[in-house]
């Protein structure tokens, strides 16, 4: 079988798969709210309301159909792309919080994704180049502690120096309050800001991000510090490499041109995948930094028991990482001529 015919297979059951994935991801969410403690018509009225306002409600609401009617008219929903209304936000639809929302968090997925790709390449380059030495070590070690350190803990600690002692970086909001935030298509300020070629709006957009990409982007950098100090020192042992040194080549030109560029093809597998999961678990961060993205809606929702909300969510973010999934491993295929499916 051919490389592109393998590959079109291989699509081709990946998307046939991604929609058994996703069922199952928001029948357990389904299952799993339904389960925990807590009513969601207490956290609307309270728990002293009325019974019979409470059970007005819940019929109203669907509640109080049977657990497998209420699956059934949840998936019907799907099916139609209907994600639900809010329970607890004056009928307001899941999508139009996810348009209110996402871009906030995409902003800040995108900006701690590049903190932790250029940290943690930049430091996992150099502990390879040096086997064996205390900077080896040290690249280690940073991997280590970046794994094991609270988000919760490190951003409060950044929050306390940076923004409380020191007052160089604010902290509670996405944008100044006495400024009008930047209009756009996008929703993501510092593109609508660049769109409208408003240089104020801009620096104060990347102002407001520096210090929850800086704890986002510093504790994920240690994925791709481990990644790329174990293949670059695969890479650098390779015959091509020792056939460069032969030759007298520098040795840094032989690690930045020569070994660095192939060490880098898994770590695309690993970008686009923590970007996808970034995007649902930044919820420490935006919780944290009092965010206004789409994780921190997330955790209000659970938090409100509002079941629409968190399913259509969950449904939202399972699908971005189905498709991500999906297209990193074509661009993989494209980028590796080796890889086969």
């Amino acid at each position: 079988m051919s490389r592109s015919a393998s590959l079109r297979n291989y699509v081709l059951a990946r998307l046939l798969l991604a929609p058994l994935m996703i069922w199952t991801i928001i029948t357990l969410v389904f299952l799993l709210l339904r389960a925990t403690p807590g009513d969601p018509i207490d956290a609307l009225l309270g728990s002293r309301a009325p019974e019979a306002a409470k059970e007005a409600l819940r019929s109203q609401l669907g509640l109080d159909a049977p657990l497998w009617l209420q699956y059934i008219r949840y998936l019907g929903d799907l099916l139609r792309l209907d994600l639900g209304t809010s329970l607890s936000s004056q009928g307001q639809t899941v999508w139009q919080i996810i348009a209110a929302h996402f871009p906030a968090t995409v902003e800040l997925t995108l900006g701690g994704l590049l903190v932790a790709a250029v940290v943690g390449i930049t430091i996992g380059a150099i502990a390879a180049s040096r086997p064996n030495s205390a900077i080896d070590a040290g690249g280690r070690l940073f991997g280590i502690l970046t794994y094991a350190v609270p988000m919760y803990w490190f951003g409060m600690i950044l929050q306390l120096v940076f923004a409380v002692q020191l007052r160089w970086f604010p902290i509670g909001t996405r944008f100044p309050l006495t400024m009008a935030p930047p209009a756009g298509p996008t929703g993501l300020y510092v593109v609508d800001s660049l769109l409208h070629a408003n240089l104020a709006q801009c620096l104060t957009a990347l102002y407001y991000l520096v210090l929850p990409c800086l704890t986002l982007g510093i504790l994920i950098s240690g994925i791709f510090e481990r990644m790329v100090r174990v293949n670059l020192k695969q890479t650098l042992r390779a015959d091509y490499v020792e056939a460069a040194r032969a030759r007298g080549i520098p040795e840094r030109r032989i690690v930045v041109v020569h070994a660095l560029k192939n060490a880098l093809i898994p770590v695309i597998t690993i970008l686009g995948l923590t970007f996808a999961s970034m995007l649902g678990g930044a919820v420490l961060t935006e919780v944290t930094f009092s965010w206004p993205g789409l994780a921190n809606r997330l955790y209000e929702a659970i938090s409100q028991r509002d079941y629409p909300v968190v399913q259509g969510l969950m449904v939202f973010f399972a699908a971005i990482v189905a498709l991500m999934s999906i297209l990193i491993d074509v661009l993989n295929a494209y980028i590796d001529p080796r890889i086969r499916y």
